[in-house]
């Protein structure tokens, strides 16, 4: 067995003197498809048509009526439907959950994973919800679209280890292109236990190696928390692992945010509304290509009212705002 190993090794080594290797033979074919977007304008416009926008948010909202809920759940569920219904109010929590249904009716996967994603740290998410009466959870978002032998989507409490669970899912993202994988920090500044990780890999991989990735951080509790250990995602850590500065154009619509994505190394958005995190993440998964993102999000933002968003900015002709102004 030794001597099989080892002439194995002396063969490969021997090939690889004569071996041309180009950086694109290690693309699988989902990699190869995600490169051929039919229309690359595509993710400039990412707002849905008025009736879809209804439909997803009506069954994103409804829960079994034979089935016994926690009253403060229903409430929630109640209020998303009615921001929904009467286009006012829709808040982060909503609208997160309107661009994970959206983004699974177009033909990709979510996966999230974090130490406490399936509610939300802050109660905000609702992934998951518990029965009063029974064993087990009901997820709202599967009912987007029938459930095959695929879970087109997953949501899933870690254990407190974030440099292990990050690289498990920096590798399931790099495998795995056409899903949007999102790891959340339970508090932001949590992710410095993976510094090594995105030091290494997140920000690095793709001038190292070619390897690229389209992972998703979020970093919840921005600089809004309570005391030294839970008031900072240190953005200033990622703002310095970024390889460029660019300066926004005095119009935001001439802002080519595809043409930027491609030369940069990762991006750090701070979005400052429900609906332009919404766009953040359907644009995310519309480009020709994949680069990490790194969200920062505070808590103050998921349940502020000047952070909400009315139904007129998800529906068609709106995008993604690289700038708000005051």
């Amino acid at each position: 067995m030794k001597r099989s190993c080892w002439d194995q090794l002396e063969k490969d080594y021997a090939r690889s003197k004569s071996l041309e290797y180009k950086a694109e033979d290690w693309l699988t074919e989902d990699w190869e498809a995600i490169k051929h977007v039919e229309d690359f304008d595509m993710q400039k416009e990412s707002g849905i048509a008025a009736d879809r926008l209804l439909d997803v948010g009506q069954k994103i909202t409804a829960l079994p009526e034979d089935s016994k809920f926690h009253r403060l759940v229903s409430k929630i569920f109640d209020a998303r439907y009615n921001s929904i219904k009467t286009g006012k109010d829709i808040d982060w929590g909503t609208a997160e959950a309107l661009a994970f249904a959206t983004i699974i009716q177009d033909g990709y996967c979510v996966r999230i994973s974090g130490q406490d994603v399936e509610r939300g740290t802050f109660s905000h998410r609702h992934a998951h919800v518990f029965y009063q009466d029974q064993n087990g959870y009901y997820i709202p978002i599967d009912n987007v679209v029938p459930q095959g032998n695929i879970r087109r989507f997953i949501a899933s409490n870690s254990h407190l280890s974030e440099f292990a669970v990050l690289g498990y899912e920096l590798g399931y993202a790099q495998a795995h292109p056409n899903s949007l994988c999102l790891w959340e920090a339970q508090f932001g500044d949590f992710a410095n236990g993976a510094q090594v990780i995105i030091d290494q890999f997140i920000s690095s991989g793709e001038a190292k190696w070619n390897v690229k990735n389209g992972l998703v951080m979020l970093l919840p509790h921005g600089y809004d928390g309570a005391g030294p250990e839970h008031s900072s995602s240190r953005v200033e850590r990622f703002l310095q692992l970024c390889d460029q500065d660019e300066e926004l154009p005095e119009d935001p619509e001439t802002y080519d945010r595809q043409g930027i994505l491609e030369r940069i190394n990762m991006e750090v958005v701070f979005p400052s509304t429900a609906a332009n995190y919404f766009h953040l993440l359907r644009t995310h998964m519309r480009m020709p290509f994949r680069k990490p993102l790194i969200v920062v999000s505070p808590k103050k933002l998921l349940r502020l009212r000047g952070a909400c968003s009315s139904a007129e900015d998800f529906v068609e002709g709106t995008r993604f705002k690289p700038v708000i102004e005051d």
